[in-house]
């Protein structure tokens, strides 16, 4: 390969994004990563792409929308360049309306999702629509349609195939080379801390079960705190837990019963379906919980992207198309909020 323009260091969901974005825009890649295509996090089951409420409107909020509107062309187009499915389809969620209050609430978000969301996605209350849908204390439930989903570690699988068929390199060493990205994950942001005074960002791990249950088509299901999500491939996950103090970034424990007796406990169509596997990986999260875009903040010349942490696939195709931007042109498009300083 000739002498690329751009290093991406890590071949997760934002590193792989940000070199497809920059191969997209005429650059020659090289991503490098010593564990291979969709490490920790990046090769998960869940794959909720899900909106924050629509009230109290902030920068990461409106810069989430954008992205999640965007992603159904974009991962189409990496799908089409790779011939590689990743699973995405806006299939919308549904969750449950406990009490009254809750059911006000859900209401006065329906009201605030029709300006802020801008007549393109619906929040909404609604009877149960098929038998695929938790259990509600109300009988109601909020359906919105904004939220997709997608299979992480083939989402990643499928950027990997769309790299290489455009050129592209991916590889498990190699030296840096023109602009370098780091999108190392939590390891990445670990690293960062030991170079600071305080802490940047850790990882939180998480466990999650897939199951052999086939209802593709339906929206997910997001019951106190679960994620259940209807794979393309016929699979159902279940997930995921949030352990900020863990051993093993990898392996699995009874938490994993316990996911998988609350969901069934809520959906009982999933009661005798078997089980595929069992999942654990670390997210990294920065200190301000915002992603980390842009220009690395202990050398300028090298650009920085982390702290997905639960939405880094949500956020993935908009930032990643502003970072390459950032890094082939100069031009910078990223909220200030996402800076990486922002984190110090």
């Amino acid at each position: 390969m000739a002498t690329v323009d751009v290093t991406v260091r890590g071949a997760g969901a934002f590193g792989l994004s940000v070199a497809w974005a920059c191969i997209k825009a005429g650059a020659l890649v090289r991503v490098i990563d010593p564990k291979g295509v969709a490490p920790g996090a990046s090769g998960g089951i869940v794959g909720a792409l899900a909106p924050h409420v629509p009230e109290q409107w902030n920068p990461k909020k409106a810069y989430q929308l954008e992205s999640l509107l965007m992603a159904a062309d974009w991962w189409a187009e990496v799908e089409v360049a790779g011939g590689t499915s990743s699973g995405y389809a806006r299939t919308g969620r549904l969750q449950p309306i406990a009490d009254d209050a809750a059911l006000a609430l859900a209401q006065t978000r329906a009201r605030g999702a029709e300006t802020l969301w801008q007549g393109r996605a619906i929040w909404e209350v609604i009877a149960p629509p098929s038998d695929f849908a938790p259990r509600s204390p109300t009988g109601l439930l909020i359906h919105d349609t904004l939220s997709a989903r997608l299979h992480p570690a083939q989402a990643c699988a499928a950027l990997a195939a769309a790299i290489i068929a455009r050129g592209g390199e991916i590889a498990v060493d190699g030296r840096d080379e023109g602009h370098v990205v780091w999108a190392t994950g939590w390891e990445g942001l670990e690293a960062l801390t030991a170079r600071h005074t305080r802490m940047i960002g850790a990882g939180v791990k998480g466990q999650a079960v897939l199951l052999a249950y086939d209802a593709r088509s339906a929206p997910q299901l997001f019951v106190d705190g679960l994620h259940i999500i209807p794979h393309a491939d016929g699979t159902t996950a279940i997930g995921s837990t949030t352990e900020r103090d863990f051993e093993d970034p990898d392996t699995t424990d009874g938490q994993c019963d316990d996911l998988l007796a609350k969901a069934r406990a809520a959906i009982p169509l999933l009661a005798d379906a078997a089980e595929v596997k069992r999942w654990a990986g670390v997210r990294p999260r920065s200190r301000t919980r915002a992603p980390m875009l842009g220009r690395h903040p202990f050398d300028n010349r090298q650009f920085i992207a982390n702290g997905g942490f639960k939405i880094g696939f949500g956020m993935a195709p908009l930032a990643a198309e502003h970072l390459s931007r950032l890094i082939l042109t100069g031009e910078n498009l990223i909220p200030p909020e996402f800076d990486p300083t922002a984190s110090l």
